[in-house]
């Protein structure tokens, strides 16, 4: 059975060292170590360690053959985004990124396929690459994140008008819109225990969902295909508040869209990425399984670290796993299942 695993990061093994060439540290810098240890440093700081799997095409082939996933929808990581810097330097460093991987979707069309990244501190800036990687690089869309953080206390959420625009454009080519959680909230105020990630995460993606259903956003543009990575996080796990609140307060929560919220889980994509049997059944049998799609966050700790068990712990039929499997994540991506052939 055909697998796509659409949640899969990539990175070059190196890019573009944007601290040093513009004097900024915040830009993510990569160093390779001589004892073959590879480091992402951020402001200054250590901010994550790597491994070669990471950019490796043929070893990430190999790593998921042993699982039976041939085909990986490979992303960045969301640390590159760089929302806070300026509008060019972001796109120099998105466009690197875009551009290494069109080659590799090129050199492996069976195995990838591939979402890129747009600078969204610029919507004009975003729409022009958006426009890039769909129609030059023949990328299948791109990522973005939870909210837009622009510095200095100045934040969009995904209702900002300025950034209405952008989803336009992405409506009109047909482009897949993957939203990932980054810059969680809280995390200053949490710092340990890895709070940030495994309470400010799921929070993350609610905010974002929240912000493109009652923004209207969703509503007003019908053809947008985004998917929520990591299940969505809270958003189909707290509907029922949020469709209360919704109910029971319009005049604070219905005021830019007068739609009940439970209706968009039909309107949105979910990975099946939500470490929990149970979890990813109650996904399905609330959003339907033409909604959810396999996804892994490879190759990363917090990731399913079997690719596709989760779905395969299930108790569905051939029909339903080929739709979670591949079904699904065809008509997101918008390719024909002869592609990966």
């Amino acid at each position: 059975m055909l697998k796509i695993d659409i949640h899969a990061h990539y990175l070059p093994r190196d890019w573009p060292d944007m601290a040093k060439k513009y004097g900024d540290d915040r830009f993510p810098v990569i160093h390779h170590t001589d004892d073959g240890r590879h480091r992402i440093y951020k402001d200054g700081r250590f901010f994550r360690e790597i491994w070669s799997n990471t950019w490796d095409p043929q070893q990430r082939i190999d790593e998921y053959a042993r699982f039976g996933v041939p085909v990986q929808v490979i992303s960045t990581v969301p640390v590159m985004f760089s929302y806070w810097a300026r509008p060019h330097h972001a796109l120099e460093l998105h466009a690197a990124l875009n551009d290494h991987m069109a080659e590799t979707v090129r050199a492996y069309p069976r195995h990838y396929a591939g979402i890129g990244t747009v600078p969204l501190q610029s919507p004009r800036l975003a729409v022009q690459e958006l426009e890039r990687c769909i129609d030059q690089l023949g990328l299948q869309g791109v990522q973005i994140g939870s909210h837009i953080q622009l510095g200095d206390g100045v934040h969009w959420n995904l209702d900002a008008p300025e950034l209405f625009p952008f989803f336009e454009a992405a409506a009109d080519l047909g482009a897949a819109i993957l939203v990932h959680p980054w810059d969680m909230m809280g995390a200053e105020s949490m710092p340990k225990y890895w709070l940030p990630w495994l309470v400010g995460m799921p929070a993350e993606q609610s905010r974002a969902a929240c912000c493109l259903v009652f923004g209207g956003v969703l509503e007003r543009l019908p053809k947008l295909k985004v998917c929520l990575a990591h299940g969505g996080g809270s958003f189909p796990y707290t509907i029922g508040r949020i469709e209360h609140g919704f109910n029971m307060r319009p005049d604070l929560v219905a005021t830019d869209n007068p739609r009940n919220p439970r209706e968009y889980l039909q309107r949105l994509y979910f990975d099946s990425w939500v470490a929990d049997s149970r979890a990813l059944q109650y996904l399905l049998d609330t959003c339907g399984a033409d909604r959810v799609m396999l996804g892994t966050d490879y190759p990363f700790p917090l990731g399913e670290q079997t690719p596709g068990a989760g779905i395969d712990a299930l108790a569905l039929d051939d029909g339903g796993k080929a739709q979670l499997f591949h079904g699904t994540a065809l008509e997101w991506l918008g390719l024909p299942k002869s592609r990966f052939a």
